[in-house]
């Protein structure tokens, strides 16, 4: 067996016996990696949330009603995120700008100020560190949409 340089996508590198092509094959269904790993985090907490509204409210000093506005908002961004994909550039659009604000909030009002993910004394809910990956999955679907 002869491994070839690939001259495209490839920069020169070898080829690893056609595992590039292989790969490159699925590569426009790739977005729904990350497109099922945002909205399940979303789609689970949104609906955490509707199940014990008072209890998240009182948590964060919110209202019950901005409470219910961000629970839903979590559920809207998430189904929005998957739909998207099999349909409408702006329901992609819109799930990851729904879902910026979301991540902006959580990361200002709870793990703003430590970056690792596991919780202290000080931070119980954890650091910034998922969120800021989250909030920048949903950067990346508000710009590229459906061109992801």
């Amino acid at each position: 067996m002869s491994y070839t340089h690939a001259t495209h996508h490839h920069h020169g590198l070898q080829d690893l016996g056609g595992i590039s092509k292989y790969l490159d094959s699925y590569s426009q269904h790739a977005h729904w990696l990350l497109r099922i790993s945002l909205a399940s985090v979303f789609l689970f907490h949104g609906v955490s949330k509707f199940t014990n509204l008072g209890g998240f409210a009182g948590m964060m000093e919110l209202s019950v009603n901005i409470a219910f506005l961000v629970a839903l908002v979590e559920v809207a961004g998430g189904i929005l995120i998957l739909l998207g994909g099999g349909m409408h550039d702006w329901m992609t659009r819109l799930g990851g700008a729904l879902i910026v604000p979301i991540m902006l909030g959580a990361i200002t009002m709870v793990h703003w100020g430590r970056w690792d993910f596991i919780p202290s004394e000080n931070y119980p809910m954890g650091g910034m560190e998922f969120q800021i990956v989250l909030l920048l999955i949903a950067l990346y679907f508000v710009i590229k949409g459906n061109n992801a």
